[in-house]
């Protein structure tokens, strides 16, 4: 697997901050996300500090020294944050994920540091509430209604109530990349689909988290249109949009396992405008003050329709397909590297994205299986523009696809001249490679 570096160059070497700088790195995983912040932070020569969740009864069961916290209580697990920091001062926090970023706003408000407003943190970690918000602002949002786990689904579909209406899509309130998300059509997919999702969010798995929204499930009208994601950030309330990512593969369900990602988008000048100026009308609606901004948008006839938007950066490995620039800081600057500077309080409003096109393409997930192994890596690497493939599957590991799964097999990305190019050579390389899954044995 081989991938191209970029020489940053003297400028980068002058703008570091001054050493001695500590940084808060809130996760719930110790995975790919989390190493790339980290090794963010070393090139900037941050001390860095771990807050996680993974364990709460064994004393730094990880060996990183990471604060034990309960992400299910924000308001708790801030103050643990503060406590430590009367000893130990924090210049930044950073949350990766959803699941962190209520305590890494309240730890922030009440440290002094920049960062979103707790509530609009609370609000993206809830579609419910953040439907609520963005409705009464006046932004296009599809019908909307929230019904208990323990609602009769039957009934619901034979009551005709008007709040479900074909067709429609059902989903959990806080699960992340489509997980759970179904569409429904007819009444009968309508009971098969929150059957499916009550089942899910039933599992061990997610009622461990404690999570109030895990108990409900979401009903929206299905809005057609064409579907982007937006990497952006909010500096002091001021919305910066990084990249407008094209999404070749149509999203129309019943599933949502989104694929391949690519920017610069083929959109016209006009509805780019149209996505920006949305998204600045959400930050406002949305209380989002300081930090990085995701965010999934759909465009029809009218308008722009906000699906989603989230307080954190794209997740996964899917950064990687982004690299910036800028006259002070140089070229090759990561996303990770621009959030972490922001945090700080530095100013990156002259950071622009590359002039090449770029994309990812997240290898789905076909069936049930137990992962095996991966044939023709190395002919997949021999395509025109692909610069990496990164197989994340590691052996012997269950493969679900969605709606239940939540993991790809791994990531392809590409460079080329154009966006039509880099999907090309995406689909190309995707198609060289052979994935070996064993029948997964149920478990008697």
């Amino acid at each position: 697997m081989t991938t191209s570096e970029t020489n940053r160059g003297d400028p980068q070497t002058l703008r570091k901050p001054p050493a001695g700088r500590r940084l808060l790195i809130l996760c719930s995983t110790t995975g790919y996300q989390t190493r790339a912040f980290v090794e963010a932070a070393q090139r900037l020569d941050l001390e860095i500090v771990f807050g996680s969740d993974r364990c709460h009864v064994l004393e730094d069961p990880w060996q990183d020294d990471a604060l034990p916290l309960r992400f299910e209580d924000p308001k708790a697990s801030a103050e643990r944050i503060v406590g430590h920091a009367r000893n130990n001062p924090l210049d930044a926090v950073v949350a990766l994920g959803d699941r962190p970023t209520p305590t890494g706003a309240r730890a922030a408000e009440a440290l002094g540091l920049p960062y979103h407003a707790p509530a609009g943190a609370d609000a993206c970690r809830d579609k419910f509430l953040s439907r609520q918000r963005l409705h009464a602002a006046g932004l296009n949002v599809p019908n909307f209604a929230r019904f208990s786990l323990a609602a009769d689904e039957r009934r619901l579909v034979a009551s005709h109530t008007p709040r479900i209406q074909f067709p429609c899509v059902l989903k959990p309130l806080a699960l992340a990349a489509s997980r759970g998300v179904i569409r429904a059509d007819t009444p009968e997919e309508f009971v098969s689909a929150f059957e499916r999702i009550r089942a899910l969010l039933r599992t061990p798995e997610i009622q461990v988290l404690r999570e109030e929204t895990s108990n409900f499930i979401q009903v929206e009208t299905y809005v057609e249109g064409t579907e982007v994601a937006v990497e952006a950030l909010v500096d002091r309330g001021r919305l910066s949009v990084l990249a407008i990512f094209d999404k070749p593969d149509p999203l129309v369900g019943p599933y949502f396992e989104e694929t391949m990602y690519v920017t610069p988008s083929i959109l016209g000048a006009e509805t780019q405008a149209q996505i920006r100026a949305t998204l600045v009308r959400a930050v406002k609606a949305l209380e989002l003050h300081h930090g990085p901004m995701h965010a999934e948008v759909r465009i029809n006839a009218q308008g722009a329709w906000i699906l989603e938007v989230a307080a954190r950066s794209i997740g996964g490995l899917c950064s990687r397909a982004l690299r910036f620039c800028s006259p002070e800081l140089g070229d090759g600057i990561s996303l990770e590297e621009l959030i972490l500077r922001l945090a700080l309080g530095e100013d990156v409003r002259s950071v622009a994205r590359e002039r090449a096109a770029s994309g990812v393409l997240m290898i789905p997930v076909s069936r049930v299986g137990v992962f095996q192994g991966v044939e023709g890596i190395d002919a997949a690497l021999e395509t025109p523009g692909v610069e990496e493939i990164r197989i994340t599957a590691k052996p012997n590991q269950k493969i679900l696809p969605w709606p239940e799964g939540s993991s790809y097999l791994g990531f392809i990305f590409a460079r080329g001249e154009s966006p039509g190019f880099v999907e090309q050579a995406l689909r190309a390389a995707h198609a060289k490679l052979s994935f070996v899954l064993a029948s997964a044995m149920p478990i008697i």
